[in-house]
This record gives structure tokens, sequence and C-alpha cells, in this order.
């Protein structure tokens, strides 16, 4: 499984059209970015501190096939990129990210299932 972290609001217009393209910054990179489960707090931290209205989404990767590949991210290790379009048909499931009262992203408990 691979996760997606995304604008609700852009997330549910994709959605309706079966199809995810990515954001504006994954189609500036050439790729749609995915987090695996270890990942997705970092990327919270290291790039949505300050956005809200976010969801993740979990994705069955092995239905992804040659277009998710591995890459280097500077010192944070692999991360998954898909370049390509996302088949919402490949999604398991959409949650909403709430912020603890700390502050800090609380990660759906379904993450680990």
């Amino acid at each position: 499984m691979i996760y997606k972290i995304c604008d609700k609001d852009e997330w549910e217009a994709a959605a309706l059209g079966r199809v995810y393209p990515g954001s504006a910054n994954d189609a500036k990179d050439g790729f749609i970015h995915f987090s695996n489960a270890g990942q997705v707090a970092g990327t919270l931290a290291r790039f949505y501190a300050e956005a809200d209205n976010l969801v993740l989404a979990a994705v069955d990767d092995s239905k992804l096939g040659a277009t998710l590949i591995w890459e280097r991210s500077g010192d944070h290790g692999l991360f998954p990129h898909l370049y390509g379009r996302l088949d919402m048909a490949h999604v398991v499931w959409v949650k909403p990210l709430i912020r603890g009262a700390d502050g800090v992203f609380v990660l759906p408990s379904e993450m680990g299932k």
C-alpha cells in the first residue's frame, strides 16, 4: 500500500472523473508523489505543516505496474512515484487528515491494515 496526501477539494473533483491527474506540484515534477506508511508523517511535516483540508488516500501499489517507480528523494530514502495518472479504481480508502491537540496530524488507524 502507498499513500497520497492531497487537498480534499482537489481529490473530490478528481474522483468525479475517476482519474487523479496529480497536483500542480506533481505536474511540475512530472510524476505523482506518494509515500509508504513509514514516510507519511515525515512528508506531512516537511511539505504540509501549514496546510489544512487534507485527505490521505491509500492506493494498492500492486495494481500500478511499471508506471510506479521507487526513486531516491534527497536523504529521505526511496519514494514511490507514479509516472501517469491514477485510476481511482486502485484507491482502497480515503480518510480526512485531522490535527491532534498538539497540532500534529493524526494518521488514520487503517494505515496498519
